[in-house]
């Protein structure tokens, strides 16, 4: 099989010949730009430049050479942007080693901190002198007594998240922005036989958080559901609207089309089920059957947290997978997510433990690990491999090597 038909076999709950391996496909699959070098280096593999294409998460792009070395089998559309080196500007990484950041996100120095600014000139993160990811400082609502959502789609670039870009960024915005967009979709399907994974987002609760900060908006959730009913109500119309421009132009290119939205926390979901299938729900079930619509796409779901309980609701709404099944957390087992769902949704992560085991494990124990996970995971297809979430920074890369190396055992 190609790398494509690997993954959409998976996708498709047949067994593929070997198990399919993402790293780097989407931003909660990669590696951090500070542990990147070091493997490289371990791999025996020559210097390259440190690109940043996740400012805020700090995360690096995985080169081609290392992609091969691994096996990797899905890449995300933004590796066909910002290919010229006047894409990019120089900036240090936390430790000090050289690296580079997109050149419309270059950080400025504020203080004892960097900062990100939008284009009107806002700091909407801080990453203060210790720290290693920027975190959150403006949200738009946090103070307002009137919000106007009928404005919502003017605020994503006031917030971190939606303002913050990685490739390929404002390189397709303009009079020519869809025509660039376009290129560059098809000259990246045309280079690469891996399945193509386009980030869209469409969050719905996670938006809600940045808009008025996590704990006012779950108190919105719960004290008055008829406002937080026309919030997002209003927020879907701008996710459908900005779907249907995206994949009228990406969609024949891309194989997955990327959803986020946080719903769990490590003991369980952040709402009851009733609340999601009240709010959540049917918006997600609208903008998942939309995008089906509109190309021939599989509709992935990148969902940290214990969310067992919402799996039947999230499948029912269309869902074909989850990312990154983070399990660690309550009713996140494995082999019981398997024999429940696993006919009908595919598990795009859960291959590595990287909260207890990635990082601190010696690498016999952590190919021990992942050859168990991969043996509950795999048979039958419906699963992707690729650790719970990034690799961090503190990770050995010598354990990055032994994961990665105990499932292509498997594929060899």
């Amino acid at each position: 099989m190609t790398p494509r038909e690997r993954v959409l076999a998976a996708l498709n709950h047949q067994e593929p010949d070997r198990v399919p391996i993402d790293f780097g496909g989407h931003r909660s699959s990669g590696i951090a730009a500070l542990a990147y070098p070091k493997l490289r280096a371990a791999l025996g593999l020559a210097p390259r430049p440190i690109r940043v294409y996740d400012p805020i998460q700090q995360l690096a792009v995985i080169d081609e050479d290392v992609l091969e070395r691994f096996g990797v089998d899905a890449i995300e559309l933004g590796r066909g942007f910002a290919t010229r080196d006047e894409d990019w500007v120089d900036w240090p990484l936390p430790d000090g080693t050289p690296a580079q950041m997109p050149a419309w996100t270059k950080p400025e120095r504020q203080g004892n901190a960097w900062v990100l600014r939008s284009r009107g000139g806002r700091v909407l993160a801080k990453m203060p002198d210790g720290a290693i990811y920027f975190e959150q400082c403006y949200w738009p609502f946090l103070e307002e007594k009137d919000e106007d959502f009928d404005r919502l789609g003017d605020y994503f670039g006031e917030m971190m998240w939606s303002g913050i870009a990685s490739p390929p960024g404002p390189l397709v915005e303009g009079p020519d922005g869809d025509k660039i967009l376009v290129e560059g979709a098809r000259r990246l399907r045309e280079q690469t036989d891996r399945a193509i994974i386009g980030l869209f987002g469409g969050n719905l609760l996670e938006l809600g958080q940045w808009f008025y900060r996590m704990d006012r908006f779950l108190m919105l959730l719960a004290a008055d559901p008829d406002r937080a009913d026309k919030f997002l109500e209003r927020l879907v119309e701008v996710h459908l609207a900005n779907l249907e421009r995206y994949l009228s132009l990406v969609g024949p290119y891309i194989d997955i089309i990327a959803f986020g939205d946080d719903l769990g926390m490590q003991n369980g979901p952040q709402m009851s089920r009733a609340m999601y299938e009240r709010l959540f729900k049917p918006r997600h079930a609208r903008m998942w059957r939309r995008a089906k619509e509109l190309a021939d796409v599989k509709v992935m779901l990148h969902c940290c947290g214990g969310v067992r309980p919402l799996m039947p609701d999230l499948i029912e709404a269309g869902l074909d997978a989850i990312n990154p099944v983070q399990i660690t957390c309550a009713g996140m087992d494995p082999a019981g997510l398997k024999a429940d769902f696993g006919r009908d949704i595919t598990f795009w992560g859960g291959g590595c433990d990287t909260r207890h085991v990635l990082s601190h494990a010696a690498p016999e124990a952590i190919r021990e690990h992942v050859r168990g996970l991969v043996s509950i995971l795999h048979p039958g297809g419906g699963f992707v491999f690729q650790q719970v979430h990034n690799v961090l920074a503190d990770v050995p890369p010598q354990n990055v090597i032994a994961m990665f190396d105990a499932v292509r055992e498997d594929r060899l």
